[in-house]
């Protein structure tokens, strides 16, 4: 089963990104921005924002969860796990979890890098 996904950004952005998918990930949604992917509620496996990266990008890149972005963004508040924790209602291990997670799916060393990346290649913004 393929994995069902969002496209957010301009239309030719979004043309390129299926173009280099190939067919790998079956499109469920299509929006200009991340804000209107969220509110429209799509059932998706992963939110892909196509952007021109300013950073080289791997053959093939694991796209992040819709809750890994959620994660994303409060780590770009400068939120500890705990409180990442308190506003999504699950555990600080799973916070942990899913931190490990973006930052293996980013290449980041850290927190920090993991929001430094996730910000040029415009998973978030600040």
């Amino acid at each position: 089963m393929a994995v069902r996904a969002v496209l957010v950004g301009t239309p030719s952005d979004r043309a390129r990104l299926k173009a280099e998918m190939n067919g790998s990930l079956r499109v469920v949604g299509e929006f200009l921005s991340l804000a209107e992917a969220r509110q429209a509620a799509t059932d998706a496996d992963a939110i892909l924002i196509a952007n021109r990266a300013t950073e080289p990008r791997a053959e093939f890149e694991e796209p992040l969860t819709p809750r890994e972005v959620e994660v994303l963004e409060l780590l770009a508040q400068g939120l500890p796990n705990k409180a990442i924790a308190a506003r999504l209602g699950i555990s600080d291990q799973t916070v942990k979890f899913h931190v490990s997670s973006i930052s293996g799916k980013l290449g980041a060393a850290n927190r920090t890098d993991a929001v430094r990346r996730a910000v040029r290649r415009g998973l978030i913004t600040l």
